[in-house]
Parts: structure tokens; C-alpha cells; sequence
């Protein structure tokens, strides 16, 4: 099968993933258990059953004048695999480039939602008071930083005020790759070592600005506040008792914390699952895991983005969610995506392994998998 013969020590370090060629990029976001350290979300003995319906979706539409279809959208995209559900039914399921249901593939940012979700379970069970808590109330070795004074809110909005450049994935010297340089401080978090460098660039709460950072400190918040590993604690509020399919993987820092922002694998089912969990109102195995109030307040604008200041046209930004007029939704470099639409019970998920060599190239595949997307929703609309 296409991309499965490589070596995985003859990939670049997982940090400079984005600089991995394109047979690179597809081995390595299948196999990234045998790249990184990580560690496992261990799923549970029961399954959440994703039945097919009897009428599946063939969306079609035209994009710069040709015809297309899903299949020819995912060779052109290097679509690894995509599903739809609607009323938790599967109405289209494909796999590309040597993939099958059963592998699990590295998310990249669509990781920071499910941070998201676990700081919502973290409240649900009492270990974390109030989304107005102090981010140095649970990360100690952040007092006297920038964040001092810095809300769980705040945190969550990516409107901490504190220093960090805009992520450029293509830029080594971008502060997204320099979080992960080892810092000699030991069992402190390499993040947190860098982070608490930063000075303040706004005062908390102005200013928005998309800050993996801000994620990863979130998970390291959790962690701390449950006193279990992120990775355990997402397999005791979800993996387990929704029902997820396969073991997920979470790659880890040098401290041995989970890459909040950006280092989570599952299978493409389970990711669609996780979006029908959020869909459902985050009940797992009959269990409240989030609070009502917390959930509408997690994909509702808490921020609001000037017009058409965003690529896929979203209004703003929740907690650790994008948020549009008809739903929310999360995506990851590369062309991973998760979408759910809660008035149409529509939920669409989507990885892939876009070519990367030429920067130039990614706005447009930006706007092809808009115009994919919105043609699956409007065929799940109007599935019958």
C-alpha cells in the first residue's frame, strides 16, 4: 500500500512536521506512535455503533469550472479519509492513500478541541472551580510570568495578552517550534519554560491571537488540577465510557506532558464519534460529562472576528473552537477538520496530508475543501 514502506528513524524530528515530504507526511501522521514518545488513550470493551444508512451522499459541485466529486476531491487534496453522519448514521465514509478505518492519524490542531472538552469535564467533576479561575493557580511555576493574573477564560479564548507570534507552520523560527526546544529545568514542561519568558503584549481579555501555547498550557492545567495524565483522563471521560473504536495516541513533551494543542492521533471514526459526543450534549455511557451551561458557552463566540477575517468565513472563536453561523468546528494544519452542525445533526470529519513544499499552494487548497465541505453539508441537508 502507497507511503507504508518507511523508515520511521528516517523522519525529521515530529516538531518539524510540517516540513516532512508528502510520502513522509502520510507515514508519519499514520505511524506517529513509532516517531514520538506519546502516550495512549485506551479505549474501552464496548463500541459506540456508527450504523450505515441505507442512503448514502455522492455530493458533487464545481470548483474553478471543473466538475468534481468526492473522489476526485480527495486525490486532489490528499484526502486521507473522510466521513459524514447525520443523526449519528454514516452517510459517506471513504479512505485514500493507503489508509483503512482502522488507523489513526495525528490531528494537528483539531487536538485543541478535545482540550477543550476536558477542561469542561475537569469543572463538571469539581477539580477545576470556575472558567474565571487564575491559570497560576494551577500551574505554579507560571506566577510571576505574564500569565499572572491570566483567566482559565482568558486562556481558553487565546486572548491571554501574552507574547507569541503569529504561527506561521512554515517558519522554523516561529514560535510554535520554539516551545518544544528542551529547556534544562527539571520536570517543568519546555512550554512553560519558554512561556513564562514572554513578556505581556495586551492587557488579558483585549486581544485575540491563535496561540498553541495557550492550548498546551490548558492541558498542563488539567493535568495538574485532576492529577492524572491527559491522556488518562480522556480515556476515563470519553474513550471509554462513549465507546471510542481504537486506542488514540497523545505524543508528549520532554516533561512527559501531552501536546495539548496539537499532538493527538484517532482513528477518523473517532473523531467523528467525538463530534456526535459534543453534538449530544457531552453525555458519555449516560454520565453528564459537561456541564450544559459550560457546552453552550464552549461553542458560542466569545470572540468576534472583524468581517471576513477568517479564511473558512467563521464568526469567531469559543473555547478552543471555531465558531460559524450554522455550527462549530476545529481544523488542523495539513487539512484535518472536525465539523458539527447541531441543527441538522450533521457531523463531518476529515484528514489529510496536503502537499507542503510550496507555501503558496495552501490557500487554495483552504478554499477547495471549503467548497468540498460546504457541498457534503448541503448533500447531508438534504439526505432523506
Amino acid at each position: 500500500m502507497k507511503g507504508r514502506n518507511k523508515d520511521a528513524a528516517s523522519l525529521p524530528p515530529v516538531s518539524g512536521g510540517a516540513f516532512w515530504n508528502p510520502d513522509e507526511q502520510v507515514f508519519g501522521y499514520r505511524e506517529i506512535k513509532k516517531i514520538a514518545r506519546h502516550h495512549v488513550v485506551q479505549r474501552g470493551e464496548h463500541v459506540h455503533a456508527l450504523p450505515v444508512a441505507v442512503q448514502q451522499i455522492s455530493a458533487q459541485w464545481t470548483w474553478n469550472g471543473q466538475a468534481m466529486d468526492v473522489d476526485r476531491y480527495m486525490e486532489a487534496a490528499r484526502t486521507s479519509g473522510v466521513i459524514v453522519l447525520k443523526h449519528g448514521q454514516v452517510i459517506l465514509e471513504r479512505y485514500n492513500l493507503g489508509r483503512t478505518e482502522k488507523d489513526i492519524w495525528l490531528c494537528n490542531s483539531v487536538s485543541k478541541s478535545v482540550t477543550s472538552m476536558l477542561v469542561g469535564a475537569a469543572i463538571q467533576d469539581g477539580a477545576i472551580k470556575s472558567m474565571d479561575d487564575l491559570v497560576t493557580d494551577y500551574i505554579h511555576e507560571l506566577k510571576g510570568s505574564a500569565y499572572e493574573g491570566v483567566t482559565i477564560r482568558q486562556l481558553m479564548t487565546m486572548t491571554s495578552g501574552v507574547k507569541y507570534s503569529v504561527e506561521d507552520d512554515m517558519d522554523p523560527r516561529s514560535d510554535v517550534y520554539s516551545l518544544w526546544y528542551p529547556v534544562l529545568e527539571s520536570d517543568v514542561s519546555p512550554v512553560v519554560s519558554y512561556m513564562r519568558r514572554m513578556p505581556r503584549a495586551d492587557q488579558p481579555g483585549t486581544k485575540y491571537n491563535y496561540s498553541t501555547a495557550d492550548t498546551h498550557l490548558a492541558g498542563i492545567l488539567v493535568s495538574n488540577a485532576v492529577g492524572k495524565l491527559l491522556s488518562e483522563y480522556l480515556s476515563e471521560k470519553l474513550w471509554q465510557p462513549y465507546g471510542m473504536e481504537e486506542d488514540a495516541v497523545w505524543t508528549v513533551d520532554a516533561a512527559g506532558y501531552e501536546h495539548a494543542g496539537g499532538g493527538l492521533a484517532m482513528s477518523l471514526r473517532d473523531l467523528a464519534r467525538f463530534g456526535q459526543f459534543m453534538m449530544e450534549g457531552g453525555k458519555a455511557g449516560g454520565v453528564q460529562v459537561l456541564p450544559p451551561d459550560w457546552l453552550a458557552e464552549a461553542t458560542s463566540a466569545q470572540v468576534i472576528f472583524p468581517s471576513r477575517s477568517d479564511r473558512y468565513d467563521r464568526i469567531g472563536y469559543g473555547y478552543f473552537w471555531y465558531i460559524s453561523n450554522d455550527g462549530y468546528d476545529h481544523s488542523g494544519f495539513a487539512g484535518q477538520r472536525i465539523l458539527v452542525y447541531p441543527n441538522n445533526k450533521v457531523v463531518i470529519a476529515i484528514h489529510s496530508a496536503w502537499l507542503n513544499e510550496n507555501q503558496l499552494n495552501r490557500p487554495e487548497y483552504v478554499q477547495m475543501q471549503k467548497a468540498f465541505v460546504e457541498a457534503l453539508h448541503a448533500s447531508a441537508v438534504a439526505h432523506r
